[in-house]
């Protein structure tokens, strides 16, 4: 067989193999099965698969903030060379500064907020250049909350992470939650920061571009929040499934069981098994993030348009909350029915 045939097959073998994996290991397939389980011992029909809506981020021409363009002059800047600006101004005044991307204009801004702190408290008190410089460090500083906004909602590599895909994690599988969580408590931190009128590090600045590299190939926000929508939907229509057909498990002494002893162990082989690990493991997550999103993702005023909807939903817990509440009545239906049936949980 000619060499290429044989690299043909081996990668239609390997690809199968990955696909298969995936399959055994796919939560919207463990769903699905789980509730077409639970209609076939009820003896009816399954319900459709459940439509999910999402709130997706809005454009970026409704998200992104304008700022002034507030600059030195280099002949000013070199009186400052000996406090580092000089550099950071040339830099920010050639060709390759005037196309960074927003991680590295909030990188800047960071590390010339740092440069003109450092330069107003080495200039002699009778410079001529110190009122100046107080005067545009407080301007610099007021932009800086607007230069973290539009790098977390308008930089390829932030806002790629902040919209909604329509692929669920695996059941055992969640590609880019240290990347992000680390990330998040990173820029929660460079947040605070700000808020507080304190001084970045240089090094911790840096972190901005590692921390950029590290998420970049991930969608991991977005594919949690789907996750849980996802499977908050299934949940939904289980439940309704099972308590529409509740009078069908016929419980009690002296009475047939065996519906019931089926449903239970439909719900020990999935629910227990595959799902409700999942359902734990989505919501620990999501808790791992909530906090430090809430607080950098707040909406600035005015609050821009069609992004307070997503904000509610996704981010203050809104989507969360009915998250727990599915589970909740999901869980009370098994409850109630291994009660009236006499049935020890566990056995």
């Amino acid at each position: 067989m000619p060499y290429h045939q044989t690299y043909l097959l081996l990668f239609l073998i390997f690809t199968c193999l990955y696909m298969l994996g995936c399959e055994r290991d796919s939560a919207e397939k463990s769903l699905d099965t789980y509730h077409s389980r639970l209609a076939n011992v009820l003896d009816v029909t399954p319900f459709q698969e459940p439509e999910t809506d999402i709130i997706q981020l809005a454009d970026i021409r409704e998200l992104l903030l304008p700022v002034e363009d507030i600059r030195m002059g280099l002949l000013d800047a070199y009186e400052l060379r000996k406090c580092g600006l000089f550099g950071l101004i040339a830099e920010r005044n050639s060709v390759l500064g005037r196309v960074r991307d927003r991680t590295q204009q909030l990188r800047y801004e960071l590390l010339f907020i740092g440069g003109l702190e450092r330069c107003i408290n080495s200039l002699s008190q009778d410079s001529e250049l110190l009122p100046d410089l107080h005067k545009f460090h407080q301007l610099k500083h007021k932009q800086l909350p607007v230069y973290f906004w539009n790098m977390l909602t308008s930089g390829k590599e932030w806002r790629q992470q902040l919209r909604i895909t329509s692929r669920p994690f695996a059941l055992s599988n969640f590609p880019g939650s240290t990347e992000n969580q680390e990330a998040l408590h990173y820029l929660h931190a460079i947040h605070d920061a700000i808020q507080n009128d304190e001084i970045v590090p240089p090094k911790k600045v840096e972190r901005l571009l590692f921390h950029q590299e590290q998420i970049h190939t991930y969608r991991y926000f977005g594919q949690l929040i789907y996750s849980i929508t996802r499977t908050r939907d299934w949940l939904v229509i289980s439940t309704q499934l099972l308590e529409e057909n509740e009078s069908k498990v016929i419980c009690g002494k002296n009475r047939n069981q065996q519906k019931a002893e089926y449903l239970r162990n439909v719900f020990y082989r999935f629910f227990i098994a595959e799902i409700q690990p999942y359902l734990a493991e989505l919501d620990s997550q999501y808790l791992q993030i909530q906090e430090p999103l809430k607080v950098i993702l707040q909406p600035p005023h005015p609050v821009p348009k069609h992004f307070l909807a997503y904000y509610t939903h996704y981010v203050a817990g809104e989507l969360h909350q009915s998250f727990r509440d599915a589970t909740m009545e999901h869980v009370k239906y098994w409850q109630r029915t291994f009660k009236r049936c006499q049935m020890k949980i566990g056995v």
